[in-house]
């Protein structure tokens, strides 16, 4: 009967038998640090929502409507009447004697609605009744009080020398408007040649393209000329009563 030798095996090494535990060790070591750093994170979570908020409010999206310029070396307050769906409060913002009146408002591009034009025009008609003014435009718009008090000193003598000459005056915008068809209709009643080449262009059964293009260039010629005579009729007219005027296409 034949018997099976058995081979002795071989002896792990002791770099092998110690494998396993080495690498269950460094399993120990990684859930280790992941459970601290999970605490460390949840600690740092706690700290951030029991923080004391600020007390100072983001104002990077407020600004100073500005309404016009006046004398004053005293604070001044005109009570809520500035734009705004609730009306703002007007203050001034001074630099030496002369102050801006302003309130505070939104740095957007306010849109000349019915309502925005009006308060404008209220509170210039009210710092009028004790003020001289010199009125901005609509939609003035400045980032904060120093950029204001900037203004104020770099144009300090054009606003004080306009406030000096407007002491007690006040300003007024007049826009005269014309019929034009009925202005053209006069036009061509004066002019004999465009009248001679306005019956041209009607009895010509052709092309009268540059007919009509001479036709267009000396109306708008005449239209120009009649426009400054008017003006200059108006100006002579106020001269009079004013101190100082401009006339603007717009």
């Amino acid at each position: 009967m034949a018997k099976t030798a058995k081979k002795p095996g071989k002896k792990a090494s002791p770099a092998q038998k110690a494998a396993p535990a080495s690498a269950l060790q460094k399993k120990k070591n990684d859930a280790a640090t992941a459970k601290a750093a999970a605490k460390q994170e949840a600690a740092r979570g706690k700290l951030e929502r029991v923080k004391v908020p600020s007390s100072r409010r983001d104002d990077s999206t407020e600004g100073k409507y500005v309404y016009c310029v006046i004398r004053s070396e005293q604070p001044l307050s005109f009570g809520p009447l500035g734009l705004g769906p609730e009306p703002a409060e007007v203050h001034t913002i001074h630099f030496r004697d002369i102050a801006a009146v302003v309130s505070n408002t939104p740095i957007v591009v306010q849109d000349p609605t019915r309502e925005n034009v009006l308060a404008h025009q209220r509170v210039n008609e009210t710092v009028m009744q004790k003020h001289t003014v010199i009125p901005m435009s609509f939609g003035t718009v400045f980032k904060t009080d120093d950029d204001i008090m900037e203004l104020l000193r770099s144009a300090y003598d054009a606003f004080s020398d306009v406030l000096s000459k407007m002491q007690e005056k006040f300003e007024f915008g007049l826009k005269v408007l014309w019929d034009r068809d009925q202005i053209i209709r006069e036009i061509e009643d004066e002019d004999e040649d465009i009248r001679r080449l306005k019956s041209e262009i009607s009895s010509q059964k052709g092309s009268t393209y540059f007919a009509r293009m001479q036709y267009g260039r000396l109306i708008d010629a005449a239209l120009q000329s009649r426009t400054e005579r008017y003006v200059a009729e108006i100006f002579n007219s106020l001269r009079s009563v004013s101190v100082a005027s401009r006339s603007s296409d717009a």
